[in-house]
């Protein structure tokens, strides 16, 4: 299914010049009504006239959240206060918060994107759209909520929290499709166990989790326990909120290349990398008005597919996100990225879906230790298969992370749950 078929089905070279008019146009607005960015090219002595094509991106200047906090509330604006409909901002938690304003346009270029996204996933106007992503400042909810009226389905926004509610009104309503972070999904399965009913016994079909990383292992985890196709879905509070979604082949995210253009760097050096090799996201906005960014430094870690989907759209795909730069643990000279634990523990039966790594520093060593849940259908009575079962998952998570970790396993229900995004590091190196 397409919601735009011509443009999703473009020919690449069509795509191409359709990018290159709108990054000729862009570098000329910014220089002419940024601050920032008029400041930026100077500095490095640069003219719109010196961006005649795609060749000619790698010419253009990095831009960091730094750079947002650094030119708060609207130093990074690039049109008068008047013509911003709506603001959105980050939650200001490692600093001062990210704020991102929207025009008119912006607004209806972030709803077609995500149109375009859900009907991937396959969902339609029949569908019942249960929205547990928070309302508000942040750009989740009101995200999709814009698209699935779009598209003619039926928004239920419920926003995060109230789980019991959540559960009920799934049921009695008959909800189809469910959009939250995949930690909360299975926490919502887990709660509907526990009040003596099943996501299964519901008429869920599809679910769209993003805002957090997860990996294969934990969508076949929610598969497992739910029954519905799980997809993925991508976007940064600072580009829109979530904009691009898996199709039906569940072969990476497709980015739409007329609105987004995108590179993948090495964190270090800043350079390309090739085809196939993982670096970090880098988005250009071809299409935004208020806020436009030019090569925006993600902090996401993934992988570029430039190849035709099997699903007819030419447009580029991410892979999974694999982790943020930023997120990164260094643990006695080692680079572990969460994402690499989950794959491991998500991959053994006996483990639960919940975990939670700390980090110590014992005699200027740094210890790292993973607390993860039991499987309660599993029965280790034991204290040797206990012992058996832990050194299985050390053993695994050394071969992987090239580091050692002690692994605590507890009993199902122990570990702290999260109506949103999981927390699951603790690093108590800092303190």
């Amino acid at each position: 299914m397409f919601w735009n078929p011509s443009m999703e089905r473009m020919p690449v070279e069509d795509l191409k010049e359709i990018q290159e008019k709108k990054l000729r146009a862009l570098v000329n607005n910014v220089y002419n009504y940024s601050p920032f960015y008029k400041r930026k090219f100077k500095e490095l002595g640069l003219h719109p006239s010196d961006i005649r094509g795609l060749e000619d991106l790698p010419k253009l200047p990095f831009t960091k959240k730094q750079d947002l906090r650094d030119n708060y509330p609207f130093g990074m604006f690039a049109v008068p206060i008047s013509q911003i409909v709506r603001f959105h901002a980050s939650s200001g938690t490692t600093g001062k918060p990210t704020l991102v304003g929207y025009t008119e346009n912006d607004i209806r270029m972030w709803v077609e994107s995500l149109c375009r996204g859900l009907v991937s996933c396959g969902v339609t106007h029949e569908d019942i759209v249960q929205i547990a992503y928070g309302y508000g400042l942040f750009t989740g909810g009101l995200g999709f909520h814009y698209a699935v009226e779009k598209i003619g389905a039926t928004a239920l926004p419920i926003s995060t929290g109230n789980t019991a509610r959540q559960i009920e009104l799934m049921k009695d309503l008959g909800v189809t499709v469910i959009a939250c972070t995949p930690s909360y999904m299975l926490y919502m399965a887990e709660y509907a166990e526990k009040m003596g009913t099943s996501i299964r016994e519901t008429s869920l079909r599809i679910g769209i989790f993003g805002a957090e990383p997860w990996s294969e292992e934990t969508r076949k985890r929610i598969e497992e326990k739910t029954g519905i196709t799980a997809y993925d879905v991508y976007g940064t509070s600072e580009l829109s909120g979530p904009l691009f979604t898996e199709c039906t082949e569940r072969n990476g995210l497709h980015i739409w290349a007329d609105h987004f253009l995108v590179e993948v760097i090495d964190p270090k050096t800043g350079e390309n990398v090739g085809e196939g090799e993982k670096g970090e996201l880098v988005v250009t906005t071809l299409s935004k008005e208020a806020m436009p960014l030019i090569r925006w430094r993600t902090g996401d870690i993934t992988i570029l597919e430039t190849e035709k989907c099997n699903c007819g759209r030419t447009h580029p795909r991410i892979m999974r996100i694999l982790g943020r730069s930023d997120d990164m643990l260094i643990v006695r000279g080692v680079n572990v990225f969460p994402s690499q634990i989950e794959h491991v523990l998500m991959q053994i039966p006996e483990l639960g879906e919940h975990y939670m790594i700390i980090l110590d520093r014992v005699e200027n060593l740094d210890v790292m230790t993973i607390q993860v849940e039991l499987n309660q259908k599993v029965s280790i009575e034991k204290p040797g298969e206990i012992l058996n079962l832990k050194r299985k998952v050390e053993e695994r998570l050394k071969s992987v992370l090239g580091v050692h970790a002690n692994v605590e396993l507890v009993n199902p229900g122990t570990l702290q749950r999260f109506e949103g995004k999981a927390k699951r590091i603790i690093d108590r190196r800092k303190i």
